[in-house]
């Protein structure tokens, strides 16, 4: 498990700016549950983050200075600008964000890169059918709850399992799943998921991993699809997991599993934005925001992601 003390704030100057270049301050700085393994020295699918190089993160920031003629003072943006109040940008990677269409705060969450992964991992990698029985582990998080609302709307019967009452209570009457699991008031998941799903599980969207994740994989419908977008019961792991080998019901179920990153749909954002943005509009997907004040919390917000203290994204407002 991180500690506070594994980060350290620094004060540096603002560079003065060169033509083409904007000074951005941060509004809202994202944590997000990736952050952990960018701490391991390991292979991944982006390079680590160096012993005193800046944390990295996604923030919605207003400009406050321009000499690129394509952006005024005002505009707010997102962008990838890592754990820092103020950042230099030469305009690549920005990305404007219109305050009339929902508050800035979710382009990093419903309308950012949570909503994203929820909408291509369950439409692109799982391929939902009206009808069908979906499952998603860690469903009261950011991903999570949308991914079961995206699956409602399809027509699909949705399934969350979170931990503790209130995310059970929160996925069922304000994001409207048919079911929900608290994972924390059972130790026999398997018999649980039977009992939640008793036509069997066609479409698990895995953000956790470990003995949830066993569960359901015992309770497949031949031909499920499995969309594995986290492992976060493994992230503070100090030695490997063990535990019982499952692949014998990937084999029974013929199913397929298939790992993906939101970046592998980075051509198709603005189609997807656009749609998710109708049904946030349209009151088909409601989102939650659990918002810190304050940078000095950043190292709080991120380890409290780990201990299950959000519901919905977590933010940390500058």
């Amino acid at each position: 498990m991180p500690k506070e003390s594994d980060l350290r704030m620094v004060e540096t100057p603002i560079p003065a700016l060169r033509d083409g270049e904007v000074l951005l301050r941060a509004l809202y700085l994202s944590v997000d549950p990736y952050m952990r393994g960018r701490m391991n020295a390991a292979k991944s699918y982006a390079p680590c983050v160096e012993i005193g190089e800046l944390m990295v993160g996604g923030g919605v920031a207003r400009v406050v200075e321009s000499k690129n003629p394509d952006y005024e003072v005002d505009d707010v943006v997102n962008l990838q600008m890592g754990w820092q109040e103020y950042a230099v940008s030469n305009g690549g990677g920005l990305r404007k964000i219109d305050p009339h269409i929902a508050p800035v705060s979710t382009a990093l969450g419903v309308l950012g890169m949570p909503g994203l992964t929820a909408y291509f991992g369950l439409l692109e990698v799982c391929g939902v059918y009206a009808g069908e029985t979906v499952v998603v582990s860690a469903a009261a998080g950011a991903v999570g709850s949308v991914v079961g609302q995206i699956a409602r709307i399809k027509g699909c019967h949705a399934v969350g399992i979170a931990g503790g009452p209130d995310k059970t209570r929160c996925i069922l009457e304000d994001c409207g799943f048919d079911a929900a699991l608290d994972y924390k008031a059972t130790a026999d998941y398997p018999v649980a998921i039977k009992e939640l799903c008793p036509g069997g599980v066609d479409v698990y969207f895995d953000n956790v991993g470990g003995p949830v994740t066993d569960a359901v994989l015992a309770n497949l419908n031949v031909r499920a699809r499995i969309a594995i977008c986290g492992q976060i019961s493994h992230a503070n792991d100090t030695q490997p997991s063990t535990g019982p080998r499952m692949w014998r019901h990937i084999l029974v179920a013929r199913a397929k599993v298939q790992g993906f990153l939101v970046f592998d749909y980075a051509a198709r954002y603005s189609s997807a934005l656009e749609q998710l943005a109708q049904w946030v509009r349209s009151g088909q997907i409601k989102y939650h925001e659990d918002i810190i004040e304050g940078f000095e919390n950043m190292p709080r917000a991120l380890i409290g992601l780990f201990r299950g203290e959000n519901i919905g994204k977590r933010l940390v407002k500058l």
